[in-house]
């Protein structure tokens, strides 16, 4: 066995790479000379350093804890820099527990909607009021939803997920719809749990007239137009600003005939009316 080594050979013993090693020599982890020629000459007393960072880089310490504990070790250090790492493992476990939760809620949140959606059927449906976040902008393409997505995402640091979430939407533009425009749109939302404590809206509960539709958004116009006509034909009265939400679409399919959308339209109907008066 050599005592010394070249960087082209510490590199592929160990696999680490020549900036890596540079790294550490710059740290004053280890401490190579210059041979005659100028080329790094690494002792047996970097190696076994070597080993230890090798080691503990594989448990992800960071490069300054393994300088400490490489200028200071004893068997205290070495039990506590250990119980540090389980400490460290267990936090991680716990994350991805939770991120497994995640996901999980949203393959059911999928399967729920894909399995046991009603559609084409108009229904009248009682609906609790709901907390949200909004952001408004004047949406005429999808490419316009999107931005407004990510913005809204961004804003309220990452607080929902886009991927099998079924509770995002915008809402409709009014005037729009009186020009008998079905396409354009002036605010993003996203529904949120009833115990979030961030939030900037709150969507009235109530009677909402429901029709969910399988396909592209730009057939949007024939179930609309058949909702108004089923609310005409009933003497309800509309009383906010319908909404759609956007259950299955572009994130968690490609296929545009897999998409399932649900429009909502908020009423009065006859309790409501009697109510009011």
């Amino acid at each position: 066995m050599k005592d010394y080594y070249k960087i082209g050979e510490i590199s592929k013993i160990y696999g680490i790479g020549r900036d890596s090693l540079m790294y550490y020599e710059e740290l004053g982890i280890i401490k190579p000379f210059r041979d005659s020629n100028g080329y790094r000459m690494y002792s047996i007393s970097d190696i076994w350093r070597l080993n230890l960072i090798k080691e503990l880089r594989s448990l992800n310490f960071p490069m300054k804890k393994i300088k400490e504990y490489l200028d200071d070790r004893s068997i205290v250090s070495t039990n506590r820099i250990l119980n540090e790492e389980i400490k460290l493992i267990d936090q991680k476990i716990e994350e991805l527990i939770e991120h497994k939760k995640n996901i999980i809620k949203r393959l059911g949140s999928i399967k729920q909607v894909v399995e046991h959606t009603n559609l084409g059927e108009i229904r009248i449906v009682h609906i609790d009021k709901r907390k949200a976040i909004k952001l408004n902008g004047n949406i005429k393409r999808d490419e316009d939803f999107d931005f407004l997505i990510q913005k809204l995402q961004k804003e309220y640091e990452d607080r929902f997920n886009i991927l099998g979430n079924n509770n995002i939407g915008s809402f409709f533009s009014i005037e729009a719809i009186k020009r008998d425009v079905f396409n354009e749109f002036e605010s993003v939302f996203c529904f949120l749990e009833d115990d979030e404590d961030i939030y900037n809206i709150v969507v009235e509960g109530g009677y909402f007239v429901t029709l969910n539709y399988k396909g592209s958004n730009n057939d949007n116009r024939k179930h609309i137009k058949r909702m108004l006509k089923f609310i005409d034909d009933n003497n309800y009265k509309i009383k906010g600003k319908p909404i759609e939400i956007y259950k299955i679409d572009i994130h968690e399919t490609g296929i545009v005939d897999e998409f399932i959308t649900e429009v909502q339209i908020p009423i009065l109907i006859q309790k409501d009316l009697i109510l009011e008066k």
